[in-house]
């Protein structure tokens, strides 16, 4: 790609960025610290979450089994913790979940964060830094950039997981391209010309869109 066509998508990439900031301005974002968002060092608890998120209800499905995950086992907070439940058959139990499309994606992201060698938060949150990790993590079934960027989000790595709230938040202001990338890099250059936490934008902007769209529905993310 030329130095031309690099440029171009910096600047196409810049004004969209900022016309999500002013957007979101209007919309009251700087003065909305009233949900600062989790940030777990409990491994069980991230990867119910990153398991069960997408396609479900967050309110009412995902996070009352993250808290369940949190309540009745403790002591999953290692992934050695979690190779053990995984081989004594309790992967739905932890889950609270039966269809076993996403109880086997718990199982190969657990197999795989220990075949690389990932004991904790901490080391997931480093080595989900690095591409080539995220890249390998992806070829799991079922884990796309989408699902990677939202695991980073619940470990405390400055970034945006584009949803379908990202996308129709995008929408609202006239972005109509729908490329991952592109999205991601334009409200990460938002959050960041508010100069506010890039994962606290994301949070904020499901919360919006919640409540546009369902204003009995808007609980903290």
């Amino acid at each position: 790609m030329s130095s031309m066509a690099i440029d171009n998508d910096a600047v196409e990439i810049l004004i969209a960025a900022r016309r999500v900031a002013n957007f979101a301005c209007l919309q009251g974002v700087p003065a909305d610290s009233r949900h600062p968002r989790a940030c777990y060092q409990h491994m069980g608890a991230i990867l119910v979450d990153t398991t069960l998120q997408a396609g479900l209800n967050y309110a009412n499905v995902v996070r009352p089994r993250v808290t369940r995950a949190l309540a009745l086992f403790p002591e999953a907070t290692t992934i050695g913790a979690l190779i053990e439940i995984v081989e004594s058959g309790k992967s739905a139990a932890i889950l609270n979940w039966q269809h076993p499309l996403k109880i086997s994606r718990f199982e190969r992201i657990v197999n795989f964060l220990h075949r690389n060698d990932v004991r904790d938060s901490k080391e997931l949150r480093r080595r989900l830094s690095n591409k080539d990790f995220c890249a390998l993590l992806q070829d799991i079934h079922g884990v796309g950039p989408k699902t990677v960027d939202y695991m980073a989000c619940l470990v405390g790595v400055e970034s945006i997981a584009v949803d379908r709230h990202i996308r129709s938040f995008a929408q609202e202001v006239g972005i109509l391209d729908k490329d991952y990338s592109f999205l991601k890099h334009v409200f990460c250059a938002a959050a960041d010309l508010l100069a506010i936490s890039r994962r606290e934008f994301d949070a904020w902007v499901w919360r919006h869109e919640v409540e546009r769209k369902s204003p009995q529905m808007a609980f903290s993310f």
